[in-house]
C-alpha cells in the first residue's frame, strides 16, 4: 500500500509528464504554422519581385525603336 505522500508525488510526476507532452505537441503546431506562414509571405514577395522585373522589360521593350 502507498502512502499518501507517493500517491501525490505520483499524480504531481504525471501530471507535470502529461503537461510536458502536450507543451510540446503545441510547440509543434506553432512551429508548423510560422514555417508555413513564412512560406507565403516569401512566396508573394517573389511574386511582386517577378512582377517588377517583366515590367521593367515591358517598359525596355516598348523604349526600344523598333529596327524593323
Amino acid at each position: 500500500m502507498t502512502s499518501e505522500f507517493e500517491s501525490r508525488k505520483d499524480m504531481i510526476q504525471e501530471l507535470t509528464e502529461s503537461g510536458a507532452g502536450h507543451i510540446g505537441n503545441i510547440a509543434q503546431i506553432i512551429a508548423g504554422a510560422v514555417r508555413d506562414v513564412t512560406k507565403e509571405i516569401g512566396d508573394w514577395v517573389t511574386d511582386g519581385i517577378e512582377m517588377r522585373e517583366a515590367k521593367q522589360r515591358a517598359d525596355a521593350d516598348r523604349a526600344t525603336p523598333d529596327s524593323d
